[in-house]
Formats: C-alpha cells, sequence, structure tokens
C-alpha cells in the first residue's frame, strides 16, 4: 500500500480528492497536512478536518501549515466561496496545530524512500521543509503536484495556474529541489469536467448528500469565473493518477517557475526544443482518460462504509 502525505487546502476538488484517496483503499494515507490557498488556513483546516469526519476517517491527523506564502500576500480563490467549500460552510473547530513542516519532515525521516508527498494546494509547506530540511527531504519517493499550465492559458492569470500562482517563490524551490517529481497540470485537468448529474450517480448514503451540496455552488461559481457549467476536479485527477496510471499520458519536460515577471508571475516554462538548456525534469501528465475517470470516480465514491453506515 502507497504511503502518502496529502498536503491540501480544502477546497471542493480537494475535498473530492481527499474522499477518492480515502474511500479507494489504495493509500495508507500518514497525514493531510493544510496549507492556506483556497481559503484561509483556518477554513482550509477545518474543511480537512470536517471532511475525515464524514469519511469516518478521524484516524487520519491533520497538522496546519503555513498561513502566507513565502513572500507574498495571499489571494485567494473566488470559485470556493467564503468558507471554501461553498454549499457545506463547516462550523467545527480548526484546531490549528501549526506544525505541518515539522510534521512532514519527521514522517519522511521515520519512512525514508516510502513517502509520496501528494500536494494539491501552494507548495509553501513543501518548500519550507525542504529548506529547514533538505537531506531528510530528499528520502521523499515523489512528489506529485497539481498545479502548472504547460500548452493552456492560465486559470489565475494569463499564463499560470493557481496553485502555482499564489507562491510562485515556493513552487521555484519544490521545482528545483533534486527528487522525482510529477505535475498534473490544467492541460490534463481542463479537459476531465464532471457534471451535477455524474454526481447524482453516487449511492454511498453518507456522501452523496454533501456533495451535492457542495458541487451545486461550486459549478455555479465556476460557470460564472471561468465560463465552464461543469466541476473542474483538478485535485481529484490527482490523487487518480495514483490510481490508475495507465490511462494517463505522461511526457518529460524541464520546467521552470517564473516568479519576477508582473504579466507572468507563476507560469510554469516549459523548455519545448529539442535540446532544453537546462536539467530541471518533471514527469508532465498531458491527458487522463475522462470516461474511465468518472466512472472509477463514481464508483470508487459510491463504495459503503464497512461498517454500513
Amino acid at each position: 500500500m502507497k504511503k502518502i502525505i496529502i498536503d491540501t487546502d480544502p477546497g471542493h476538488d480537494d475535498a473530492l480528492a481527499i474522499m477518492l484517496a480515502a474511500k479507494s483503499e489504495a493509500f495508507d494515507i500518514l497525514a493531510i497536512t493544510t496549507t492556506m490557498g483556497n481559503s484561509s488556513i483556518e477554513n482550509t483546516t477545518r474543511n480537512a478536518r470536517y471532511i475525515l469526519n464524514l469519511l469516518e476517517r478521524e484516524d487520519i491527523p491533520v497538522y496546519s501549515g503555513c498561513d502566507k506564502p513565502l513572500k507574498r500576500e495571499l489571494i485567494r480563490a473566488v470559485v470556493h466561496g467564503e468558507s471554501g467549500l461553498d454549499g457545506i460552510d463547516p462550523t467545527n473547530d480548526a484546531s490549528l496545530t501549526g506544525d505541518a513542516v515539522e510534521r512532514i519532515v519527521e514522517l519522511i525521516e521515520k519512512n525514508s524512500g516510502e513517502i509520496t508527498l501528494v500536494t494539491l494546494g501552494p507548495l509553501t509547506n513543501i518548500a519550507l521543509a525542504i529548506e529547514k530540511s533538505p537531506e531528510i527531504m530528499k528520502k521523499v519517493k515523489e512528489i506529485v503536484m497539481m498545479g502548472g499550465a504547460i500548452r493552456v492559458p492560465g486559470n489565475k492569470n494569463r499564463v499560470a495556474e493557481f496553485n502555482i500562482f499564489v507562491d510562485p517563490e515556493a513552487a521555484d524551490i519544490v521545482f528545483r529541489f533534486p527528487v522525482a517529481k510529477t505535475i498534473v497540470p490544467l492541460d490534463a485537468c481542463n479537459n476531465v469536467q464532471m457534471f451535477i448529474e455524474d454526481f447524482e450517480k453516487i449511492t454511498n448514503t453518507k456522501l452523496r448528500k454533501p456533495i451535492l451540496a457542495m458541487m451545486a455552488p461550486f459549478i455555479k461559481n465556476i460557470n460564472a469565473d471561468e465560463g465552464v457549467n461543469a466541476a473542474l476536479v483538478y485535485d481529484a485527477l490527482t490523487v487518480y493518477f495514483l490510481l490508475n496510471p495507465s490511462v494517463c499520458k505522461v511526457s518529460q519536460y524541464d520546467v521552470l517557475v517564473e516568479t519576477n515577471g508582473d504579466l507572468t508571475r507563476g507560469m510554469t516554462v516549459a523548455d519545448l526544443r529539442t535540446k532544453p538548456e537546462s536539467k530541471n525534469i518533471l514527469n508532465v501528465v498531458e491527458s487522463i482518460d475522462k470516461e474511465t475517470f468518472v466512472e472509477d470516480f463514481i464508483k470508487i465514491l459510491s463504495r459503503e462504509e464497512k461498517n454500513g453506515s
């Protein structure tokens, strides 16, 4: 069973990703670490705890992390609403721990070469862990990130995907770090859209109602912001890549992050020439089979809990 840490900023699609990871029973989820991004650190941590409670997986520890980017003010997403989970608006306690960076380092040291870091938000926690303990962080098995836009427009500015845009300095640190890295960029995510009719097919008695409550405003907000009348489930696709890489097209590119440009803040710049200048090679998921993903997603989230609840 693959050992993972999920670093996340829930977020509707983050919530779906956590559900998919937990319900798949394919992962040993050692921790959920939270960061700001889609909403404040208080909201994202509250939302993570809410989702684990919904899944009856409160055995998974939640460690809260950074409340702002390395060098910039936080620019929050708009499609997730004020709470970060518009439609649900959890009211449970956030119970901030503030020790995500330390816990990430600790877990990787204890599980040398075994942990996949699955990052679904800005990369601030991971960058700080690298700066704090670079030799220990080299013992990570791989880092799989939702982020970037290679051949398609950005969703936060003309060229940048949101997670990279929020903290480009952190992304630059992580992208340059010499470990195995994979990104699932907008190139793969934009073509996989889920409609409310898809979510209505989920039969799990505990998850169906809150998922539908979340997805209705999420789809409405995406339509208002991006002109797409469907849910874009970026983070769930990142987890799915680990579940079923056989239906994903993966290429390798030299990719660096733009940190200085005013118009190009957070751009993931791939060297598409035949002879790249540097050797900062990342695996880039260019496409994911939509039909297979949607079918598997509905099937996995429809599984009832083992105790029958």
